[in-house]
């Protein structure tokens, strides 16, 4: 059977910052790689000017495959959020692999409204809540709900449960960081002086501009960082803490629970499916209550932060890769 992996990314297997990059370029990358060790021919498709193979994965440039496409076949091609390479292959079974939302003014906006209606689409969306978030005026063929899956980078993280006072905040998207960072400025530096907050990837402006103010209360801002790096803080952490404004699945806590990081969080979007409240994370109504979460979580005893540790290492594991390629797999045949 031949599977191509459409990621329309700027990217390829010998990409210098491969460890850095985004989730869905990580997850191609890595489903690819699975079922091209269970005998699949396995292409991928990504934004490259070379032909590239590792891991079993034929990685091809886009235009390639859009020139070659009256010459060229695949059973299946799997779209990550671009339907635009369907209207290329007629005999294909057509799987869309939606990560982010797309209402119908943006499918129209991105010309891509009629590929969607046009080709018999198999989508799989990777949450119930994008699922209810998408219209049902694109008629899919069929629809399937499969969770995204750990990297292999976190999948295997060794429980440590000698923690200090840091709090990491990992998502691109700053909504509600501002007024986190008062509450913190306001309620917990005050008390906790060796307590850290680490921001990473934040592209607000307006924030980045006062990094001095916030440096004196022990707050930091990096760039987006590897995987590898983000492991090591996680590791050492007590929790994350994700809003969850606008997640479709969110990775991020995903990975932070592998590395016994209970997620803080408002349980809004999808979030409120991938989050058991005092399990693997804490969902608040406020960010008073986010205050009194961090202030509760640095002070419990051990056996009770050893607890909540535990849990969300174990809580992870439900999303190994090799638990979730079998609804994979299903679809496939």
């Amino acid at each position: 059977m031949r599977i191509l992996f459409y990621c329309p990314f700027k990217f390829n297997l010998l990409s210098k910052n491969i460890n850095s990059l985004g989730g869905i370029e990580t997850l191609n990358i890595e489903l690819s790689r699975e079922l091209a060790k269970k005998s699949y021919k396995v292409f991928l498709a990504t934004q490259t000017t070379k032909i590239v193979r590792k891991f079993g994965i034929l990685n091809i440039p886009i235009k390639n495959v859009r020139e070659k496409a009256k010459t060229s076949n695949f059973d299946i091609i799997i779209s990550s959020n671009d339907p635009l390479i369907f209207n290329y292959f007629s005999n294909s079974k057509n799987i869309f692999w939606m990560h982010n939302t797309l209402s119908i003014e943006k499918a129209i906006r991105k010309k891509k409204f009629f590929s969607l209606i046009r080709n018999k689409i198999n989508v799989i969306f990777v949450s119930k809540y994008l699922k209810e978030k998408t219209s049902k005026l694109y008629l899919f063929n069929n629809s399937y709900i499969i969770p995204n899956f750990l990297s292999k980078i976190f999948e295997n993280s060794k429980k440590n449960y000698n923690r200090k006072p840091i709090f990491v905040w990992s998502v691109q998207r700053t909504k509600g960081l501002k007024e986190f960072l008062d509450i913190w400025i306001n309620k917990i530096n005050p008390l906790y002086k060796n307590a850290k907050f680490y921001v990473f990837g934040a592209n607000d402006k307006d924030i980045i501009r006062n990094k001095n103010r916030y440096l004196k209360n022990n707050i930091f801002f990096f760039k987006k960082t590897s995987k590898y790096k983000l492991k090591k803080i996680y590791n050492k952490s007590l929790s994350m803490i994700c809003l969850g404004y606008d997640e479709t699945f969110c990775l991020n806590a995903l990975e932070a629970n592998a590395c016994g990081l209970p997620v803080i969080s408002f349980g809004k979007t999808a979030l409120k499916d991938l989050i058991s409240h005092n399990k693997n994370g804490i969902i608040v109504k406020n960010f008073d209550e986010i205050a009194k979460t961090i202030i509760r979580i640095i002070e419990l005893n051990d056996k009770k932060k050893k607890r909540l540790i535990s849990t969300c290492y174990n809580h992870s594991k439900k999303y190994t890769i090799n638990k979730i390629i079998n609804s994979w797999q299903n679809l496939l045949r």
